[in-house]
């Protein structure tokens, strides 16, 4: 099956999943089983392929203009992960089926975690650096919605905020050494960035570029110093747990240092940085994992130092620990994915976590219990089980290691003294969960669970006995294809014998076994009753604390910001815009000096002289009025926007009048309803007011003459030079023959331009949804917002007079003429809309502009019929509005893709239809569409949260008006 297929499954799975309804639990699971399935078979069947060191590559055009492709490579390595990716999903889908309660809405749970199974699907397939980045960042989003997943518990959403703060603020880091990484090798494909190790290694920009990498490694990976956000994130439900952080996630961060192993690795800098931060980690993790009461606590803790194990390994630039560091990722994922389970199992049939009153449980629990302590013995590194195999191999790393005395002495050290942890923290959980016999005390009677809740557990500890006893035939070949790629394609030798003989690692195993029997034996019994609330080593590195002391140093910084340059006067913000902006021109001018050119002047046109003394007057008025009148003032401004019109007009750019002039009237009517918010005007008969105002106006008036003049002056010297180098004859010559349509303006929108359009309708459909989403909680009562909109649109000032009760009733009877005319433009602007938009390819017109049609048609129902008889009568949902258009743009531009072009390319073709003749039937439309539906649902969404604004303002008493500036 096509990898672009396999990577599209996921994240549809997710958008089905998310429309289930919440009460079909076998359906959704079903679902979502199926969809994990899907992956893994094929991912499976491809196994002997890249066991013979096949990369499998595909590719789609994206931009090649920029040279940027969408590419996909499997080869063993990457093969691995998909399988954990993929295979434990599965698991964990199987498992949650039993682990929510019917309280839980399901269909969001399985959204979110097919969604994250795409991103990083997406992850560990990527061919292609930035596209690397946008998957890592996904897998972000979903891992704190998935965090944050019980949104009604105040340390599910901030442990969610931690976690999604750090690692989204590395994957901005990791961005940023992607971008040096292209740059220093001249491609972003991941092919020649395995191929350039010398290039990269010898450039000067080396040091840096490691850094910014390493920083998104660790931090998605919970390496030192960023470890603190990992036992945060434990708030997620467990399925979400074990899947995130022990197979997926947070191996994130190893799997890139893997990844870029072969050209990254073996200079002193990257052995200081990850084998430091991987030592640190390692033994800081254990340490702390010993002194946890929570179960989950207790395994994030382990997860870190287990993540630091690997993280070492990779520092040692050793080939044959990176081949143990794979080794280990996937031993790793087994046993700490079926604790996790198990420990949700205890959960669910106890209700609580807390090993201080969980006791003998074997007795209730026995098949969970034997499941669970293979696993514990498993993580504690016991012969003939996994983890004993890779613990061997990484033991023995450390004692053959070749550095500087004090590395070669302290890292067996160091790997013995958290193997003995390791030993100690599994022991509180086999024995003081299942074993201890202190009186119970659980909020429920425990019992076993459903059997097919049992079921994932019990595969993955079989793994862990058949890899453990059997680890040649069961997992040699997979290994061996998962490290060939990361050491660079030439396994060394190495061994996956049981018995290697009695030696060093031996000995160092022994005296971590026996050691952390030991100190158990003593201790145990204290660190399982005797809570502490830290430890000495612990608070030193308490990165918790670290973190959130920079949050609060950020907002107090924020905050005096605020205070210092704050203002809730809006004059005052475009004070400090304008004068900036007005700086920054003239900087400009001073290191490139205007001059103006040589091209040939157009005779002056006395009509077009009128036209804009016309607009000057009408500008100066609006300014003079607005001390008065403001609706005057808004009147004379209309008149500049309508001169403005004209212009575009007289310079043959009908397109541009046209949306200028559909632009002008949803501005028109967004000023109406803003005059609401506007403070009534206070006379003030202070000399010193007076002063003030006497002089802000005159200081208003020099900076606008200034800034206009600059503006012309810059104007001018642009449009009386030549231009040699001019992109017009470009799209004038290639419109018709390469876009299909005569309207060049449109053909640029909607296809040589279409990437950029689609960034601004999102950016458009962005904005429309926050400015609802911060309105909406100052939405006025329902009462209020069925009132006719005539009664709350009309400014202050106009009809004062008729403000009465009566007053108003006589409004209301004289706009019911005008509403019925209202309802009855709303089809007329639909056909004018239509047929605007069939025109736009060739003729002035297109989705922008239609799109601005239908929303005015839409507002003028508004105004004179109220909101609650919109939507009653006409059932009009904005954000889907946003919603389809979006999905509209998408589709075509990846419709386009699905037959082997470049994202967005555009066909066009004609069809001969009865009694209508040569049909003219571009791509571009589809997209155009989608583009008229983003303006609709954007324009009426602003417009009407802003309406519920004014309906609010209305109600409010005169007094609270009286704030702002007079």
């Amino acid at each position: 099956m096509s990898l672009f297929v396999l990577l599209a499954l996921p994240f549809l799975g997710s958008f089905v999943a998310a429309l289930l309804p919440t009460t079909a639990r076998n359906l959704e699971s079903l679902w979502a089983a199926g969809i994990a399935a899907a992956i893994a078979i094929p991912v499976a069947l491809a196994f002997p392929e890249v066991r013979d060191g096949v990369v499998l590559t595909e590719r789609l055009a994206w931009m090649p203009s920029l040279g940027i492709d969408l590419v996909l490579r499997l080869d063993g390595f990457a093969w691995m992960f998909a399988m954990l990716v993929s295979g434990m999903g599965l698991l964990v889908i199987i498992y949650a089926r039993y682990y929510l309660s019917p309280d839980d809405p399901a269909a969001r749970f399985y959204s979110l975690l097919l969604g994250f199974m795409g991103a990083m699907f997406g992850v560990v397939t990527a061919g292609n650096l930035i596209q690397l980045v946008v998957f890592w960042e996904l897998t972000s989003v979903f891992s704190f919605l998935l965090i944050g997943y019980w949104t009604h518990r105040k340390d599910a959403r901030r442990g969610a905020r931690m976690a999604f703060t750090v690692t989204a603020t590395g994957g901005l880091a990791l961005l940023a050494g992607m971008l040096l990484l292209g740059h220093m090798v001249g491609s972003f494909e991941l092919e020649a960035v395995l191929q350039s190790r010398e290039r990269i290694v010898g450039h000067a920009l080396y040091p840096v570029m490691l850094v910014l990498v390493l920083l998104g490694a660790l931090t998605k990976s919970a390496q030192f110093p960023f470890q603190f956000w990992l036992p945060h994130a434990m708030t997620a439900p467990t399925p979400a747990s074990a899947y995130l952080h022990s197979a997926t996630m947070v191996k994130a961060g190893v799997f890139l240092m893997a990844r870029l192993w072969p050209v990254l690795a073996d200079t002193d800098l990257w052995f200081w940085i990850v084998g430091g931060a991987g030592a640190i980690t390692l033994l800081l993790g254990a340490y702390a994992a010993m002194f946890q009461h929570d179960l989950k606590g207790l395994l994030a803790y382990s997860t870190i130092s287990h993540l630091g194990l690997v993280t070492l390994l990779l520092g040692m630039n050793s080939p044959l620990a990176a081949v143990a560091a794979v080794f280990h990722m996937m031993n790793h994922a087994t046993f700490k994915a079926s604790l996790f389970m198990s420990v949700g199992i205890i959960d669910h049939e106890t209700g609580t976590r807390d090993m201080r009153r969980l006791n003998g449980l074997y007795r209730h629990m026995p098949m969970t219990a034997n499941l669970a302590i293979v696993a514990c013995a498993a993580m504690a590194g016991v012969p003939l089980l996994n983890g004993f195999l890779s613990k061997e191999m990484f033991f023995a790393e450390t004692v053959f290691v070749s550095a500087s005395p004090a590395v070669e002495y302290g890292l067996p050290v160091i790997a013995t003294i958290a193997g003995l942890f390791a030993v100690v923290y599994s022991l509180r959980f086999g024995h003081d969960v299942f074993f201890d016999e202190a009186p119970l005390e659980t909020p429920r009677k425990p019992h076993e669970p459903v059997h097919w809740m049992r079921v994932p557990i019990e595969l993955l500890v079989l793994a862990c006995l058949v890899v453990g006893i059997f680890p040649e035939l069961s997992i040699g070949p997979m290994l061996a294809a998962a490290a060939g790629p990361v050491v660079g394609g030439e396994l060394p030798e190495y061994s996956l014998a049981i018995w290697h003989g009695f030696n060093t690692p031996l000995v160092m195993s022994l005296v971590a076994m026996l050691g952390g029997i030991a100190v158990y034996m003593r201790f145990g019994h204290r660190l399982k009753y005797r809570a502490r609330r830290g430890t000495p080593v612990i608070c030193l590195f308490d990165g918790r604390r670290i973190f959130e002391a920079v949050l609060t140093l950020c907002t107090a910084f924020a905050r005096l910001m605020l205070r210092w340059f704050g203002t809730r006067r809006l004059q005052a913000q475009m004070l400090c815009l304008v004068v900036i902006a007005g700086l920054a021109g003239l900087a400009s001018a001073l290191i490139v000096p205007l001059a103006w050119g040589d091209r040939a002047r157009v005779p002056v046109t006395p009509e077009f002289v009128v036209l804009w003394v016309l607009g000057g007057v009408c500008a100066i008025g609006a300014a003079w009025q607005a001390k008065f009148h403001r609706l005057a003032a808004l009147t004379m401004l209309s008149v500049v926007g309508l001169v403005l019109c004209i212009t575009f007009a007289w310079f043959s750019a009908p397109d541009l009048a046209l949306t200028q002039l559909a632009v002008e009237v949803v501005t028109m009517v967004l000023f109406l309803l803003g005059l609401r918010w506007l403070p009534k005007r206070v006379e003030q008969d202070a000399p010193a007011v007076a002063l003030r105002a006497w002089w802000r106006r005159r200081r208003d008036l020099l900076l606008a003459v200034a800034i206009g003049v600059g503006l012309a002056a810059l104007s001018y010297a642009l449009l009386t030079r030549n231009a040699p180098q001019s992109i017009s004859p470009f799209f004038i010559e290639h419109a018709l023959p390469q876009g299909g349509g005569t309207n060049i303006v449109n053909v640029m929108l909607v296809d040589f331009r279409a990437f950029d359009t689609l960034g601004e309708i999102t950016v458009l459909g962005v904005v429309g949804v926050t400015v609802y989403a911060l309105l909406r909680r100052f939405r006025p009562p329902r009462e209020v917002i069925d009132r006719p909109a005539q009664q709350h649109v009309v400014p202050e000032g106009v009809w004062s007079d008729l403000m009465s009760r009566e007053g108003e009733n006589q409004v209301q009877r004289f706009l019911e003429v005008p509403a019925v005319l209202v309802r009855l433009l709303l089809p007329l602007a639909g056909v004018f809309a239509f047929h605007l938009f069939m025109r736009g390819h060739n003729e002035p017109g297109g989705g922008f502009v239609a799109g601005l049609v239908v929303a005015i048609a839409f507002i003028a129902q508004y105004m004179v019929s109220g909101t609650r008889w919109v939507e009653t009568r006409m059932h009009l949902l904005p954000p889907k509005w946003i919603g389809v258009g979006l999905m509209i743009a998408l589709l075509t531009g990846a419709g386009a893709m699905a037959v082997g072009h470049p994202f967005l390319t555009t066909h066009t073709a004609h069809v001969e239809l009865p009694l209508v003749g040569e049909l003219h039937l571009p791509s571009a439309a589809l997209f155009d569409l989608g583009v008229f539906s983003v303006v609709v649902g954007s324009t009426l969404l602003l417009l009407t949260a802003i309406a519920h604004q004014s309906l609010r303002a209305r109600r409010r008493p005169a007094d609270e008006h009286q704030h702002g500036e007079h």
